[in-house]
């Protein structure tokens, strides 16, 4: 399979020469051990997914880096917490940068143990799936932040894609674009996996069948607000359960929860989050959507559309090597003059500018669509923005002099 270049590269080298230790985290198969080859292509690779490797650094991790000396890296390092403390001894016997390089695909176990031996010591990236500008070749790293700055160096790369609903369907996980990979085959093969090895590491679930029934009624709800109650009743298990389970998938990298945005001028504001899965290939396949046609045409197109543009946001950022939590949420209230609910898809802040964001499913872009904006002019000591609506319109079109439609392209 040829390389495709990966947007997270620059922030890599920048680390690996600023810190002694680099970890790049994310969801099983999004390519991080073959980032970290690349970027460091004469540097020993170590993967603990070898099992006499792995028993040879829990039973004599004092001896392990004298066999395999650094700089070095190391491949899924949550299965092996015994080394963390040796990281810290040789970080603090020397002022070399670089020493190591990590991946993890469990991000949550790992941080107990970042935080209690590697803190100012290590670099934490996180490598998302292929994004749109990484799967067509688009040079350019900026996060989304769709100023009219943004939005001008944008178009002087804007290439239109050419079946935005194949790649939605397709998925963003690198394997799948190489030819002879089976769809179908290869989501089975991911969940199988997820369920058989990295869930039963992390917990064990007795009943597979139940979780899968969860699996499938969480990725039925993406684009949607999380409702514990219903997702339970569905997968016949508790609303704590389901909430346990939930903390699970956005660990390991495959949802995101979008927290609401917080206000105290926005009294009437609803504080429940909404779920988005990262990968809407594998929403396909678990809502059993076989064909990007059927994808298309079906009753969560919308949905499916949204839950890839929040993905390729959310990537923008982390391949800038920023945090996204810090930037984007969602609004969503009671508007009280009107007596009606008023949701704004996404709020990305930069400074005390906030942007309004719509995602809309359609090539006739509409100023009504960005009625619920005027929500933001409450806010005391925060300008707004530009509104933006992201959809399938082939061009960027001023609605008025205060929002912008732009294709799904420009992010």
């Amino acid at each position: 399979m040829e390389y495709i270049k990966r947007h997270l590269e620059t922030c890599v080298d920048r680390a690996g020469r600023s810190f002694k230790v680099l970890l790049v985290t994310g969801a099983r198969q999004v390519g991080k051990s073959t980032l970290l080859r690349h970027v460091y292509p004469d540097r020993s690779y170590l993967t603990f997914d070898d099992p006499l490797l792995l028993e040879q650094a829990r039973t004599e991790p004092g001896l392990f880096f004298r066999n395999h000396p650094y700089p070095v890296t190391l491949d899924e390092i949550q299965y092996i917490q015994e080394l963390f403390p040796y990281i810290k001894m040789a970080c603090d016997a020397s002022e070399e940068k670089g020493q190591f390089s990590l991946t993890g695909s469990q991000s949550f176990r790992l941080m107990k143990h970042v935080s209690e031996s590697l803190a100012g010591r290590i670099a934490i990236l996180e490598l998302s799936g292929l994004s749109l500008r990484e799967i067509d070749g688009v040079e350019f790293f900026e996060p989304f932040i769709p100023n009219e700055a943004y939005i001008e160096k944008r178009r002087r790369l804007y290439r239109p894609h050419r079946d935005i609903w194949k790649l939605i369907h397709r998925g963003s996980y690198p394997a799948l674009y190489e030819d002879s990979v089976d769809w179908q085959m290869f989501y089975s093969s991911y969940v199988q996996t997820y369920l058989s090895r990295d869930l039963n590491d992390i917990m064990k679930v007795k009943d597979h069948m139940k979780f899968m029934r969860f699996l499938s009624a969480m990725a039925a709800r993406t684009g949607q607000m999380l409702n514990y109650s219903k997702v339970a009743e569905q997968a016949d298990i508790t609303a704590a359960t389901a909430k346990e389970w939930t903390s699970v998938l956005e660990a390991s990298g495959l949802v995101y929860i979008l927290q609401p945005f917080s206000n105290s001028a926005l009294t009437r504001a609803i504080k429940t989050p909404k779920l988005y899965f990262r990968d809407t290939g594998l929403v396909c396949f678990l809502t059993r959507y076989p064909t990007a046609e059927t994808a298309m045409n079906g009753a969560m197109a919308g949905e499916l559309f949204e839950t890839f543009v929040v993905s390729e946001i959310l990537k923008s950022f982390a391949n800038a090597g920023i945090d996204y939590r810090m930037y984007v949420t969602y609004y969503r209230g009671k508007d009280k003059n009107a007596g009606r609910e008023s949701e704004i898809d996404l709020i990305i802040e930069d400074g005390d500018t906030i942007y309004p964001v719509e995602v809309k499913l359609s090539a006739n872009p509409k100023l009504s669509m960005t009625n619920h904006f005027d929500v933001i002019n409450k806010i005391n000591g925060r300008k707004r923005g530009l509104g933006i609506v992201v959809c399938m319109y082939d061009k960027p079109l001023w609605l008025n002099e205060r929002t912008v439609a732009l294709p799904v392209e420009y992010i």
